[in-house]
């Protein structure tokens, strides 16, 4: 079997901080994921993260969630859609819709860093069909500015190496309490923990649970040089505690400072 490629994670990541779904706020008309969200970060300087979700057509939708229900008018799963039909799909609170990750890389047009969460299709953490995978591989190509892509499904990002093996990678990682999961499985909560793929899928950073820093394996992966991202950041104080072990951080609903 052929050595799986490893590349860097950009250093914009580790300088810039990250705004989490964009600098949304919603008293302002901003959308989590929105149009509007993604240019204030862009117009700010921060870093990106934003989610993405698969219509049914098989296109990459940046949307959270994997039904309409918390963040527009409409019932249902994003996945019941076409990209067309979610293109007409108002923010609840905004003036903007669902936007597709191709949209959102002409809106950044490698001005700041892109950071690409691959929401989980399976329920499970389980093996992909890699439709969501194959979406966002064909949305980057020829994409000129910093981007990485990350998963909590490790499978996912396995996915990702052999679709796009240029684009930087990464395991989203978490204390996977049962009772913050549920219905994943006790037994898969305490495999995912561990973060045992991180060699196996190729990533080059990981970005964990903002309040769970102090894991063994995460302190482990950070002395072996691993750079450790973490969500989601909420305050300055937050911040500050979270830099201790931390290279960034991904924030919302306060401003982060922007290294001079």
């Amino acid at each position: 079997m052929p050595e799986i490629t490893r590349p860097a994670l950009p250093a914009a990541f580790l300088r810039l901080p990250v705004t989490h779904r964009a600098l949304h706020d919603k008293a302002a008309g901003r959308i989590e994921n929105s149009p509007a969200a993604i240019r204030a970060a862009v117009a700010a300087g921060y870093a990106i993260e934003v989610d993405v979700q698969l219509s049914s057509d098989g296109r990459a939708m940046v949307f959270h969630d994997e039904v309409l229900d918390r963040l527009t008018a409409e019932r249902g799963p994003v996945a019941a859609r076409t990209a067309a039909e979610l293109g007409q799909i108002g923010l609840t609170g905004g003036a903007d819709t669902i936007p597709t990750l191709e949209a959102v890389l002409g809106m950044i047009a490698g001005r700041v860093p892109l950071l690409i969460e691959i929401k989980d299709q399976t329920g499970e953490m389980g093996e992909t069909d890699g439709r969501l995978e194959e979406a966002v591989a064909r949305a980057l190509v020829g994409y000129g500015g910093d981007v990485a892509v990350m998963s909590f499904n490790p499978h996912a990002v396995a996915r990702m190496a052999q679709l796009a093996p240029e684009v930087a990678r990464g395991l989203t990682t978490s204390s996977y309490d049962p009772d913050d999961w549920a219905p994943l499985p006790e037994a898969r909560c305490a495999q995912l923990r561990e973060i045992p793929d991180f060699d196996r899928v190729g990533a080059s950073f990981i970005s964990h649970q903002g309040d769970d820093l102090t894991r063994p394996r995460v302190l482990e992966l950070r002395a072996s040089g691993v750079p450790v991202l973490c969500w989601t950041i909420r305050s300055p104080q937050q911040e500050a505690l979270a830099r201790q072990i931390a290279a960034n951080v991904t924030f919302e609903g306060y401003l982060s400072a922007i290294p001079a």
